[in-house]
Formats: structure tokens, sequence, C-alpha cells
């Protein structure tokens, strides 16, 4: 879906995707400045982070709907459609570059990025909508949405309705965008660097989980959405390693304060 502006077309996906950006970029201002940090680096280290989060985005997406890309291999290149977890892994590698680069944390950067990325998130699956692609089984429920008879999937042409997946993550996504700036803040004397990360990777992740469930034709891992494997995989190991780190840190405060008692 697009329209036109003057002599250019603006399409609303990636519109979408650009106020996502957007949003990403100021929330993540308003952090870098509330911890300490030069919220200035945000603008350089985009230059990393966005291309590739964009070729890893791209990546997943071309793997996913490979059987299509096979047969039409122009298409790989300039092609519509982009995978979020694609586009993390991407994003991630830049964050870890840029940082090394320049000799900051980058733990504590990826704390700084972590809620401005859900909420871009949230903010980018409206695109989904308006491309009216990535919804759920067919509905009856009063907020399914209509899907036209040219985006139906084989099997689903006598369908109308939809489940909204884009409509459920973004509304969860927007709730985790929530919690982790809640956290955050109110929690800011209890976290460790990486924490808002994890507790990023254990949102989404859940969320991803749950909803995969709710996709027909997705791609599949052992009969199983591959997503879902991801998306697992995600919340076991965010659960794991903050457990881990705090615990650890009981441990240590304990055995100080064990010391000192004794001395």
């Amino acid at each position: 879906m697009s329209f036109e502006l003057g002599p250019f077309t603006i399409h609303l996906y990636g519109l979408m995707l650009a106020l996502g950006a957007l949003a990403a970029v100021a929330v993540a201002y308003i952090e870098a400045k509330r911890r300490g940090e030069d919220p200035e680096q945000l603008f350089n280290m985009a230059l990393i982070v966005i291309p590739l989060g964009v070729v890893g985005a791209r990546a997943y997406h071309v793997i996913d709907r490979w059987d299509f890309y096979s047969a039409n291999p122009s298409q790989i290149i300039g092609g519509e459609g982009l995978g979020i977890f694609g586009a993390v892994a991407g994003g991630a590698l830049g964050v870890i570059i840029y940082t090394a680069w320049k000799g900051l944390s980058t733990l504590r950067w990826c704390d700084i990025l972590a809620p401005g990325l859900i909420l871009a998130q949230s903010i980018g699956r409206w695109g989904n909508y308006f491309n009216q692609e990535l919804y759920g089984y067919p509905t009856d429920l009063p907020w399914g949405i209509p899907i036209s008879p040219e985006n139906r999937l084989p099997g689903f042409e006598e369908f109308t309705h939809f489940h909204p997946m884009f409509f459920y993550e973004s509304s969860l996504n927007l709730l985790g965008f929530i919690a982790l700036i809640t956290a955050g803040l109110k929690f800011k004397d209890r976290l460790k660097d990486g924490d808002i990360m994890l507790m990023y990777f254990i949102w989404y992740g859940v969320v991803r989980f749950f909803l995969e469930g709710f996709k027909p034709e997705v791609w599949t891992l052992g009969g199983v959405p591959t997503a879902r494997w991801i998306a697992g995989a995600a919340v076991v190991i965010g659960v794991t390693l903050f457990w881990y780190r705090h615990r650890r840190t009981k441990i240590q405060n304990s055995n100080f304060g064990i010391r000192n008692k004794s001395e």
C-alpha cells in the first residue's frame, strides 16, 4: 500500500519501518544521556548497525522463503521482506564492532539500545498490516482483519478474515517497551550492564514463541516453526544468564559478609 506525495511514492511499509527507526534512536538518545554516556555516539554507531541490521534481516527472510528465491534469484537483492531475528543478529554484530572499535562497553550500549529496539518493532509491525502479510489463521472474532483474495495463502482462499498477528505482536512489544523502561528506572541500582538486553531477549522470545503457533505456512525445522526454536533458545539463554549473573553476585556478597564478620 502506498500513496503519492508530489513526485514521490511513499510506501506505508517503509514509512512504518522509518518511524520505528526514528523512535528507536530517540529513545536510545534519552537512555544514553540518563546513563551518563555520550548520545552523539549513536549517530556514528548507526552507520554500522543499520546497514548490518538490514543485511541480516534480508538474509533471514531470503532463507525463510528459499523455495521462492531459489527460483527467482534476481529478487534476492532489492525485493521486499525482512526478518526481525536477522535484523537483531546483524544489528548486534554492528554494536559489537563499533563498541570494540571505540573502546566502549558493549553490554552497556546494548542496554541503551534494547528499549528503543522493541519499540521500533512495535511500530514497524504495522507495515505488515498495510502489506497484508504475516497474518494468522482464519477467525470469526470481531477484531479479525480482512485480507484481499490476491493476498490469501493457498488453501485459505475461501476465508475473508484472519487473526491480526501484527496487532498482537505490536501490542505485546509496546508492553515490553514499557516493562524495559520501567525496570531500567526502578531497579537501576540493582541491575548489571547487559540485564536490560537479557530482559529484551526473554520478553520478545516469549512473545514470538507463543505467537508462532497462530501463523500458517511458516519456515519449520523438525516440524517446529524455526522462529519458535530461536525464540525458545533466547528465553532459555536469557533466563539462565540473568539468574547466573545475579546468583553469583549474591554468593560473592554473602562470602564477603562472612569474611568481614570473622575478622
